[in-house]
This record gives C-alpha cells, sequence and structure tokens, in this order.
C-alpha cells in the first residue's frame, strides 16, 4: 500500500505486514516513522481482513533505536499550526515530559489496539527498537539477534519499560543498569522474547504463527489479547508506561546526560557513542556461566 515514506505496509492472508523502512539509518525510529507506525497499525486494526499484525526491519536490523541526529524532521502536532504561535520545545522540564508523552502515545498504539502483533526482529534490536519490540504480544527472534539499551549508559531513563514484565526485576536491572546487550538465543533463556531461531526460520517461524491466528475469528483475538493487557495493567503495566517517561526527563537532568550533550556539540553524535561504549568493551552479558573478561572488556569465551 503506498502513501508510507518510512514503512512499508501490505495487507496478505489475513495479516498485516508492518516494515521499517530505512535500512540506511537501520531503521533509526524518527518521530516521523513513529507517526506512520501508528497510523498503519489503527489502519490494521480497523480492516476486518486483518486478524494480526507482524512488524519487522528493513536490511540488517529490526531498528538499532531512536534516530539521535533528528532525521525525518518536524511533525506539526495538528493541521491548523501556524508559524505566528510560540510552540513547545525541550527548554523546559515540562516541555521534555510533554515531549516524551507525545511520543509514548504513538509506541501504545501496538499496546492498545485490539488485534495481536508480532514482533519478528533480526540483527540489532537497540533502545527504542526494544520500546517497539517489547509493546508487542509476542516476539520472535533470530538467535544471533542483539538486544540491549545501550543509551542507559548515559543518555537517560527508558522512555518506555516493559523489561520487568517479561523478565523480571534483576535482569530488568541487569540490562537496563549497564546497556550490556544480550543474543537473541539468550533473550529467549530469560524470558524476554518468546522465541528465538536460526536466522534462515524467522520468517518461516513468524508467518506460520500469523497462519494460525489467521484461523481465529478476529474478535475472539481480540477478547483473549485484551483480558491478559489488563492483568497487566492489573500489575500496573500502562501506569508504568506513563511513569517512564516523565522519568526519562529525570534521566534527561543528570550530570551524564549534560556530559552527553557536551560531548555530542564538541566532538558529534557519532564520536560521542564511540567513547562512551568503548568503555564496556564488547557491551555484552552473559546469561550463562562466568563473566571473565579480557583486558579489553570482551567475554572470554
Amino acid at each position: 500500500m503506498s502513501g508510507f515514506e518510512n514503512i512499508l505496509f501490505e495487507v496478505d492472508d489475513g495479516r498485516a505486514r508492518i516494515t521499517l523502512n530505512r535500512p540506511e539509518k537501520l531503521n533509526a525510529l524518527s518521530f516521523a516513522l513513529q507517526v506512520e507506525l501508528a497510523e498503519a497499525l489503527w489502519e490494521a486494526d480497523d480492516n476486518t481482513d486483518v486478524h494480526c499484525v507482524i512488524i519487522r526491519g528493513a536490511g540488517r536490523a529490526f531498528s538499532a533505536g531512536y534516530d539521535l541526529a533528528g532525521g525525518g524532521g518536524r511533525v506539526p502536532v495538528s493541521r491548523v499550526e501556524n508559524d505566528a504561535n510560540r510552540y513547545r520545545g525541550g527548554r523546559s522540564i515540562d516541555d521534555d515530559a510533554w515531549q516524551l508523552e507525545r511520543a509514548q502515545r504513538l509506541r501504545m498504539t501496538i499496546f492498545d489496539m485490539h488485534k495481536p502483533v508480532i514482533a519478528q526482529v533480526h540483527g540489532y534490536c537497540l533502545a527504542g527498537g526494544t520500546d517497539i519490540a517489547l509493546l508487542c504480544d509476542m516476539v520472535i527472534a533470530a538467535d544471533d539477534a542483539i538486544f540491549g539499551f545501550p543509551p542507559a549508559r548515559d543518555l537517560g531513563a527508558l522512555p518506555n519499560n516493559m523489561w520487568v514484565y517479561n523478565v523480571g526485576p534483576q535482569w530488568a536491572k541487569r540490562l537496563t543498569l549497564t546497556g550490556d546487550t544480550i543474543t537473541g538465543a539468550e533473550a529467549q533463556d530469560i524470558g524476554l522474547v518468546l522465541k528465538a531461531v536460526p536466522q534462515e526460520h524467522l520468517e518461516n517461524e513468524v508467518e506460520q504463527l500469523a497462519s494460525r491466528m489467521s484461523l481465529i475469528d478476529p474478535d475472539l483475538l481480540s477478547a483473549n489479547k485484551r483480558i491478559i493487557n489488563l492483568a497487566l495493567e492489573l500489575m500496573g503495566a500502562r501506569t508504568l508506561q506513563r511513569l517512564a517517561a516523565e522519568n526519562d526527563v529525570r534521566g534527561h537532568n543528570t550530570k551524564a546526560a549534560r556530559g552527553y550533550g557536551e560531548s555530542v556539540r564538541e566532538i558529534g553524535l557519532r564520536e560521542t557513542l564511540r567513547a562512551r561504549d568503548a568503555k564496556f568493551g564488547d557491551g555484552r552479558a552473559r546469561v550463562h556461566g562466568p563473566e571473565i573478561r579480557d583486558a579489553d572488556g570482551k567475554l572470554v569465551d
């Protein structure tokens, strides 16, 4: 279906496929992409021929995170936006919270829509990529996919946080307090994803699951998705997302985040990220067995 610039959207055989389509940027999540993603999700939810949705990424990654370079430009809040008016930026704490909440409302479409959503993850699933994937109802990953939230090392807190509901508090802390990464196979072991399979089997694994759900009345799929999500809400999941956005404002006002901003202005984004992550060696956590590292901070197999 035409009309989108940052995603591909198709409906076929009882499913909608949404492909994040900025492969040259490893599907970095610009605000414009997030707007299109939410629109496509609601279109799929409204279409009675659709039983479920698959979200996947074009190229080498599901998504390497939010577009920190600001790609995609400004997206007006409304069609009556006028240059004569003064609008929010990020000047105040409340401005920051407002902007974060605006973006979060788009992502929460995945949780709020009636029909089930499968994340098909390959390559990098980092930072904002995990915010998208973990709001999905099921995540199926390539066993060599890479999951993590490296910006938690210096940029802020997580603006969405479904980690604790999938892996429990200890693994949520282990990974988000360090920004370290794990593979898709390890993600399966701790419950971050439903299943990890070899890359060559990933598409078939997702498609056959979608085919099985396409045999079910979509209204019944909705009833069963929504009661489980209500259980998550009773455990505070939706409220936590609201609080996560506000908590990210707190993260943005730390010494580390101020240092990140100064570094970007002085040496640029790429060198800032390289210098940050170099201190963490290979940036990996190990789910099974001891974490023995060499002098460069890399895990020794």
